[in-house]
């Protein structure tokens, strides 16, 4: 197995909505925003290359919509999904599975991109497996009014239409080896984080239960939440396992660290060791 960081850009979203009741006088400090409130944060994926699979988890915010649509999210940064693809050798057409931890439009745009005439969509993994859960999907297809702005429907619809979509159902086997999932409904319904074996490391791609480095401390739990003292139950289980365990955390949208131990402390469960996924899978 190889595990690869894949990296599509940078946007920028409200500090406050991004840390919720925290004061940012406190979040600030470690995600400082411009003069309109805006923080910096990654859309970092995960390319995992295991036997006769290549998984793709979650492919960032895509580039099919309008000017207008992207101006409120400030994209910036020389890396893109493709470019970062070709980096580790391999081409949008030999994926053949992405993974999508849920389908909010900074995880799954990606996945669906305009042809050539921009007069219908296509697959960017033409040969890939596109894989949701049966809870999440019915969520997104028929959202309620607080997150209906997040699912979009030609991120979505072109899945089901084409015969793509594929479910994973929570409490059943997975469909791979060394990759099983943990299910969460704090931050949406039934999203899904993938838990992969590494050799003699286990390694959990968070995606927004624990956003980045700075969200490891309970409380701090996104404005975005649709439940968000579910996400703080949800939190302290993980973490908690995730200390017992040893786990190693690999943060979507933190804008500077990839990866992550944690361990106990006098204030609670902190981030310990810090770095990139390479410099830990070195070890």
């Amino acid at each position: 197995m190889h595990l690869y960081t894949i990296d599509t850009g940078f946007f920028k979203l409200d500090g406050g909505a991004m840390f919720g009741v925290v004061p940012k006088t406190i979040w600030q400090r470690t995600n400082p925003a411009d003069e309109n409130n805006l923080c910096t944060w990654a859309m970092r994926c995960l390319l995992i290359e295991d036997s006769d699979h290549l998984i793709l988890v979650d492919n960032g915010i895509g580039n099919k919509q309008d000017a207008k649509f992207l101006s409120h999210y400030y994209l910036h940064g020389d890396a893109n999904l493709i470019d970062s693809l070709h980096k580790t050798g391999f081409s949008a057409a030999e994926v053949t599975d992405v993974v999508l931890t849920h389908l909010h439009f900074d995880h799954c745009g990606g996945g669906v991109q305009y042809n050539a005439s921009r007069t219908g969509f296509e697959f960017t993994f033409p040969n890939a497996r596109y894989w949701s859960t049966p809870g999440h999907w019915q969520w997104a297809t028929h959202p309620n009014p607080r997150e209906k702005a997040s699912f979009l429907k030609e991120n979505l619809l072109p899945m089901q239409e084409s015969g793509h979509l594929h479910f994973i159902e929570p409490g059943q086997s997975s469909p791979f080896t060394n990759v099983d999932f943990l299910f969460v409904d704090g931050h949406t319904e039934k999203m899904m984080l993938p838990r992969i074996q590494y050799h003699e490391k286990t390694l959990v791609y968070v995606a927004d239960l624990i956003p980045s480095a700075s969200h490891i401390p309970i409380p701090y739990v996104m404005g975005y939440d649709v439940r968000p003292l579910l996400t703080m139950e949800e939190k302290t289980s993980f973490l908690n396992e995730a200390v017992r365990e040893n786990y190693l955390l690999l943060f979507e949208h933190d804008p500077t660290v990839e990866c992550a131990t944690v361990a106990m402390t006098e204030k609670g469960i902190r981030a310990d060791r810090m770095g990139t996924l390479r410099e830990f899978m070195r070890e």
